[in-house]
This record gives C-alpha cells, structure tokens and sequence, in this order.
C-alpha cells in the first residue's frame, strides 16, 4: 500500500513493547499514511486493524489518538509552530506525525506524565525517523509541555533542583 511506512530494523525497539507503544506506532503509521497518501480515518483503520500487531496494541487509546490528531490536525499544526524553526509542511513527514501525536497527547491525555509522552515520540522518531530528528522532537515538544503543562513541568524542575 502506497504511503506505508516501515521501522527501521534496529535493536532501538525492546523486544517486549508496551500496549500503548503498539498503539503509538499504529497511530504514527496512520498519520503518515493520511499526510503522504490522503488515506481518510475510515481507511486507515480499517487498513491497520489487519496490522501486525495490533490484537496487542491498546485498542481504545490507538482510535482516540488517531482520530483526535485527525480532527485537530491544523489546530495542532499551528500550536507546533510557534516552536519550529521553519514551517510545518517542510518538516520530514515522520516528523510531522510524531510531532502532531505528541502535541494531541500533551494537550488532551493529562493522566499521562509530559516526560512519558516527550520519549515514547522520541522513540518513535528514532524508529521511524532520520538521525537526528529524534533530537528536534525533544526540543519542541519540551517547549511545547512548558506552555501546556505548565504546572506539571515547573514541578518537575523544582524537584530536580533539589537534588533528587
């Protein structure tokens, strides 16, 4: 299928992967299979649903991510760039998904620990991406939870400055 994109065979991924990290990398497959080939959600899942994978992947959290990055896409898209250096259609299409999976998460997944969220997308970018642009990922998404997650990433540098 037109669009599909593959992991770079490496020992970057555990043997064991989690249930959300499946879902993470079905969603960033369904994203990249939607801005390369303008798949539309309906397609994509149906397509990924016959994945490899995916009767491990944590089902519920892989349909909200997609469909949530899917239905905000622009909203997303102007948030992230505010903390890119050039503007979003030139980033690496694997870029832009990632970026735009973790700016959802960060916004709308509060449960889940900023820092979690920050290297699960730095994985993926190392999976699936270029050499260093696990690298950028890092830098915009901090920037971004720092606006976000304010409270939450004050916290955490209070407590590192403490010496813990």
């Amino acid at each position: 299928m037109a669009g599909k994109l593959q992991a770079v065979p490496a020992s970057t991924h555990a043997a064991v992967r989690s249930a959300r990290r499946l879902a993470r990398e079905l969603v960033l497959q369904g994203l990249y299979q939607s801005l390369v080939s303008g798949n539309d959600e309906a397609a994509i899942e149906a397509h990924l649903l016959d994945s490899e994978g995916f009767d491990k992947a944590d089902r519920e959290f892989f349909t909200g991510l997609l469909r949530g990055v899917l239905a905000q896409r622009r909203l997303l898209e102007g948030q992230l760039q505010s903390y890119l250096d050039r503007p979003f259609r030139e980033l690496s299409p694997v870029e832009a998904c990632v970026l735009l999976a973790g700016a959802f998460e960060l916004n709308n997944y509060a449960q889940t620990p900023y820092r979690v969220i920050i290297n699960e997308s730095i994985e993926l970018a190392k999976g699936y991406g270029g050499t260093d642009g696990h690298k950028y990922i890092n830098g915009v998404l901090d920037k971004l939870a720092a606006s976000v997650r304010s409270a939450e990433v004050d916290a955490r540098r209070a407590t590192r400055g403490r010496g813990r």
